[in-house]
């Protein structure tokens, strides 16, 4: 895709501008990190277009304060304040997942991120934001959570120009295969391995 543009314009009878405004499923996947960086990024361009962004994390602590929430947030004010941007909104699914096991057991947790799903899910059909960052969603559809079918068809069949970002290690292949755009985030090599630094994940560069 050089210079940001198709190797082959396809034949299907659409314009330039409708081929362009397309609404696109992306996901980024893979051991590295950078996944969520990469669409938080995304989001800031798509709050400069103006657009309402939702982001909904579902492995992160509800108690942790990342960087990027804390800058959309701001973001979100100053739209408030002066109609710069776009509307901005941070839900965070539960108490945090994965690695950072908290209280309640599994199928609370399986629960909550159903009831986390069914809300986006409304959402998509009520066209409700421009932009959607699904943080670490592929881990309830690694773990089975949710119905991998069933996020595929609420995704594919998602009315107006909505566009979803989804993060997360271990995407599902349907998910892969129904998406327009795939990132895989793969390591070369990171300060935490055994033969580098040895070190812990820090300030302004883990969050």
């Amino acid at each position: 895709m050089p210079k940001g543009k198709p190797d082959v314009v396809p034949d299907d009878g659409l314009t330039t501008r409708q081929r362009r405004n397309r609404p696109l499923l992306i996901v980024h996947t893979g051991p590295m990190k950078g996944k969520s960086t990469a669409a938080f990024g995304m989001a800031l361009r798509a709050w400069n277009q103006g657009w309402s962004i939702g982001v909904f994390q579902f492995v992160k602590s509800a108690k942790w304060r990342v960087g990027e929430e804390s800058a959309l947030r701001a973001l979100g004010e100053v739209h408030e304040s002066t109609g710069q941007g776009g509307p901005v909104e941070w839900h965070k699914m539960g108490e945090g997942w994965s690695w950072s096991r908290k209280k309640g057991s599994e199928a609370d947790h399986a629960a909550n991120a159903r009831e986390g799903w069914a809300e986006i899910r409304r959402r998509l059909a009520e066209a409700r934001h421009d932009f959607y960052v699904l943080d670490e969603f592929s881990y309830p559809l690694h773990w089975g959570w949710i119905d991998v079918e069933d996020v595929v068809t609420a995704l594919r069949d998602r009315p107006g120009r909505q566009h979803v970002v989804i993060t997360g290690r271990n995407a599902p292949p349907a998910l892969i295969d129904a998406a327009d755009l795939v990132v895989e985030m793969t390591k070369v090599k990171h300060p935490m391995d055994a033969g580098q630094k040895g070190q812990k994940g820090q300030r302004g560069i883990e969050w």
